[in-house]
């Protein structure tokens, strides 16, 4: 039973939507952070950025950080963002390969 209700909740097309929106979510969060930056208002912390990336928004945070040139002279954001990414993608495949062909 619970095998089957997994299974209907984790559907590529459920996958696909999710990483859609913590990508747009992401994305947004580094213009809204920018924008907060410019006017001297309060601002969205770091670890939550990297929790978004962490979450699976990594391509969104990067693009959102290169669109707005946000964070881009942290040396953390600038390696971490894309580094955390790559290592997502990297289990993603494995995990694809090795367990759902």
């Amino acid at each position: 039973m619970e095998q089957e209700i997994i299974s209907r909740i984790f559907t590529l097309k459920n996958i696909l939507l999710y990483l859609l929106a913590i990508n747009l979510f992401a994305f947004l969060i580094m213009w809204y952070d920018k924008h907060e930056a410019k006017i001297g208002q309060w601002r969205v912390s770091e670890g939550f950025l990297f929790l978004l990336v962490l979450l699976g928004g990594g391509i969104g945070g990067i693009a959102g950080m290169y669109t707005f040139r946000h964070k881009t002279k942290k040396w953390y954001f600038k390696y971490g963002f894309p580094a955390i990414t790559a290592v997502e993608i990297f289990v993603a495949v494995y995990l694809k390969l090795a367990y759902f062909m």
